[in-house]
């Protein structure tokens, strides 16, 4: 754990980015809203929120937060353990990134990662809980700026555009240039590119 500082009554939100996508790592955030957040109520998932508003949120939570973590598995990583744990894992970093332990942990989602603290799940969490929604915005905020910087590194494959996703752009470019070192094997299409 990040400290000993332990908190009777706070509440950390986690949430991840990327589980789907063929390429790239999956993010996860933790984060500790203030009750005295000016933004406290209107934080909402990422994807009903604009790239430009995020960022905004983004700088706004990092100001504001009691405290927050961002903690990635990468794509051996998800090979190796496959998505799903993988996942699980990173969230359990991000929770352990804290700098400050909370009471209690809410996850987005239907599983729970194993850990020392109270935790469990809210199925569409991102929309229920706020702490959970200001992790998304972390976690997606943070992997688009990862995945445009692959696009720099990896132009072929206009990570930028889709963000590693199954698009038609990017399956052209698999078949075309096959599989980079960011594209998890362990999922079909990029497995089908590398014959």
């Amino acid at each position: 754990m990040g400290s000993n500082v332990v908190s009777e009554t706070l509440l950390a939100g986690v949430d991840e980015v990327g589980r789907g996508p063929l390429a790239g790592p999956v993010i996860t955030a933790a984060v500790i809203l203030s009750p005295d957040d000016p933004m406290l109520g209107q934080y909402r998932d990422s994807k009903r929120v604009s790239e430009k508003k995020r960022i905004r949120i983004y700088h706004h939570i990092r100001k504001h937060a009691v405290a927050y973590s961002v903690a990635q598995a990468n794509v051996e990583e998800i090979d190796r353990l496959n998505i799903l744990h993988a996942t699980m894992f990173a969230m359990r970093r991000a929770v352990e990134g804290l700098q400050i332990r909370p009471a209690e942990v809410v996850v987005d989602g239907n599983r729970c990662p194993d850990m020392s603290l109270p935790v469990s799940a809210v199925i569409g969490g991102d929309d229920k809980v706020q702490e959970i929604a200001a992790a998304s915005i972390m976690a997606k905020v943070v992997r688009d700026r990862l995945m445009h910087y692959l696009d720099s590194r990896f132009p072929d494959y206009q990570f930028a555009k889709h963000k590693g996703y199954g698009t038609r752009v990017h399956m052209d470019a698999l078949r075309e240039h096959g599989p980079c070192e960011h594209h998890r094997r362990s999922f079909a299409p990029v497995r089908a590119a590398l014959r």
